[in-house]
């Protein structure tokens, strides 16, 4: 344990001191991923479908906040669907707008967990997105998280139904007929999308209670809520779902769920403190729980060399020969030169007028006539 301790403070040292830097890469990272999603998704526009033009607005959306990576996926899921008709892109713009107004406007802060939403269902690990909601941000991330659904099953509805929108003989009363039937009649969509929000109020329910271990109940409470969500509105809109698969899966994302917890939380519940205490209004009831810490020593080496270089050593010494005046006792021309010169400057010396006694020189001088 002290050794993942040290691990997470190193890790967490590295981050702070590379913020600068780790930060937009992670936002390059995070653009690039979803900008190739909605590509292999949709791709229905050449001019988009295009590897230099995802890099380029990755590249743009790393300097620029997160919400500039939301308004470029809206961007190319509108242009794609052009490619469809331009019935396709206005329900799609339409769709795009009743998100925003409905939901997004409520969780500025939280908008980001659009992007998060769609690459967690096609990462086969939708249990992890609410669980990290819930432990991560407030109860108002379950709005984004709706609205990453809807476009989630959305887009793979255009992608089923490509060929017959792409048909120039269709109505076009047919063709938004079939767009809102796939909209609202896709119960697996409607399941998925109850699951995401109870799984987020639940897990933020319990995460911020005061009991020991909130944290971990609450991410295993949430694997346990979506898994039973799923297999119970399953059988009641018979629905055909993945039993096996959508378990393994919600084991392995609680499992990282755990995992976050350690490196964003990680208390110590051995040494939590409760106290007591009160002023003229209020009773105070706080409970402490420390992190849990320990104490690493940056180790640094230094060389210590037994003696100096030889070529130092060299030039420290002094050598003497024995036709010097030194053993002849007789001063070195240097010394002698040097005392001479202190004992005339001795004798040049006048005194200060400063220490002169003008007074005693005149009674000495007054005596003396």
């Amino acid at each position: 344990m002290t050794a993942l301790l040290e691990f997470k403070q190193k890790i967490k040292g590295l981050y702070a001191k590379y913020e600068m830097y780790l930060q937009p890469l992670m936002k390059f990272v995070l653009a690039l991923v979803y900008f190739i999603w909605i590509n292999s998704n949709m791709g229905y526009m050449t001019a988009l479908d295009n590897m230099f033009v995802v890099l380029i607005l990755a590249l743009i959306c790393s300097i620029l906040p997160s919400g500039m990576t939301i308004f470029a996926g809206f961007a190319m899921m509108v242009g794609h669907s052009y490619a469809l008709g331009i019935d396709v892109a206005g329900f799609m713009l339409v769709l795009i707008l009743f998100m925003m107004i409905v939901f997004l406007r409520f969780s500025t802060e939280q908008n980001i967990v659009v992007v998060f939403t769609p690459l967690a269902c096609a990462f086969d690990l939708p249990v992890l997105l609410p669980v990290g909601c819930g432990l991560l941000s407030s109860a108002l991330s379950a709005l984004p998280a709706a609205g990453g659904v809807i476009l989630y099953y959305f887009v793979r509805f255009l992608g089923s139904q490509s060929q017959m929108l792409q048909n120039p003989d269709a109505e076009i009363l047919d063709r938004i007929t079939l767009l809102s039937d796939g909209l609202m009649k896709n119960g697996e969509m409607w399941l998925t999308l109850v699951a995401f929000v109870a799984v987020i109020l639940v897990v933020n329910l319990i995460r911020t209670r005061m009991f020991d271990h909130a944290w971990r109940t609450a991410i295993v409470a949430g694997g346990v809520i979506y898994v039973v969500i799923m297999l119970i509105g399953s059988i009641f809109m018979e629905i055909s779902i993945s039993v096996v698969p959508m378990i393994i899966f919600s084991v392995v994302s609680v499992l990282i769920g755990l995992v976050l917890e350690f490196f964003v939380y990680g208390g110590d519940y051995t040494r939590t403190e409760r106290l007591e205490y009160e002023d003229d209004e209020y009773y105070y009831y706080v409970k402490a729980v420390p992190k849990a810490l320990v104490a690493t020593s940056e180790r640094s080496i230094k060389k210590i060399n037994a003696e100096p270089p030889r070529e130092d050593k060299n030039r420290n010494e002094r050598v003497v020969k024995y036709n010097e005046p030194l053993f002849h006792g007789q001063e070195p021309q240097k010394q002698a030169e040097n005392s001479r010169f202190h004992r005339e400057e001795q004798m040049l010396r006048k005194p200060s007028v400063d220490n002169i006694d003008f007074e005693k020189k005149l009674e000495e001088s007054l005596k003396d006539l």
